[in-house]
């Protein structure tokens, strides 16, 4: 097991709804840490609350400020429970302010009728795709094992406009790591910013919302086990300092178990 990930997202119960927690150097971005951890920090919240009742469906977080280095709360709190879902409001703050807002739904899941309209693309599999040459710019790429099909990193950061933000790439926790659902919410952020792939241009940037789809339940992530997921992100459109990013991550059995989409800020 990923023994990095697992400290990053650890917790301990500080009395009521709220769980005491501490940034990850590994996890280091270039201001504050990785928004992939803190979402996972914060999904772990609602995971170990002992009043939770089903699995993640959805998880919103909207980041308010980076965290710095030290210590931070989670509070998770069940706002409404029903007979099988559970809607809930979280909060992350540290040294008296607030750096995270978020919402989270969690359900029993029931067996019916299902079905995919997203197909996994046809692409190489994951052994016939090379890894970069180069370690990352910023601690928490290392953490990742990222197989590059497609829309990788621009060659030059010669400001080039591309014809499109399209990625596609294998990856995993490296060391490769069980799935689970928190590890699964940090994978949905690992694709670098789309305005980077459309204009190779190190513009000013940050993540203000998150939202991750969880279309698996837990046995499907189990048996996906330290397999590739396949991630495809793209965005829609960039205007007036804000643009969004849509994602869909498959196993490699092609199955669809996360969708996501965010909105980020740039500055020119």
């Amino acid at each position: 097991m990923s023994a990095e990930f697992d400290k990053a997202v650890a917790l301990q119960a500080a009395g009521g709804d709220a769980f005491a927690g501490h940034t990850s150097p590994a996890y280091a971005n270039m201001v504050g840490p990785f928004g992939g951890i803190t979402a996972a920090q914060a999904l772990n919240a609602v995971l170990q609350h002992p009043q939770r009742l089903g699995e993640p469906v959805s998880l919103t977080v909207n980041f308010c400020a980076a965290l710095s280095d030290g210590p931070f709360t989670v509070t998770a709190r069940p706002a409404r429970t029903n007979r099988s879902t559970q809607h809930w409001v979280i909060e992350m703050t540290q040294d008296g302010a607030t750096v995270l807002t978020g919402t989270a739904f969690t359900a029993t899941r029931r067996d019916t009728w299902s079905t995919g309209e997203h197909s996994l693309p046809a692409v190489p599999a994951p052994a016939d795709v090379p890894l970069p040459a180069a370690r990352g710019r910023v601690e928490w790429i290392n953490r990742y094992e990222m197989r590059f099909v497609d829309g990788g990193f621009p060659a030059a950061w010669d400001g080039s406009v591309g014809a499109t933000s399209r990625t596609q790439l294998w990856l995993r926790d490296n060391p490769p790591r069980p799935l689970d659902f928190a590890s699964l919410a940090a994978l949905s952020d690992v694709f670098f910013p789309r305005i980077w792939r459309r204009r190779a241009t190190l513009v000013p940037i940050g993540t203000v919302s998150m939202t991750v789809y969880f279309h698996a339940d837990a046995a499907q992530l189990a048996a996906t086990g330290t397999g590739y997921l396949l991630g495809q992100a793209q965005a829609q459109a960039f205007r007036n300092g804000y643009f969004d990013q849509t994602a869909q991550l498959w196993n490699e059995a092609g199955e669809l178990l996360a969708t996501t989409h965010q909105v980020v800020y740039y500055k020119e």
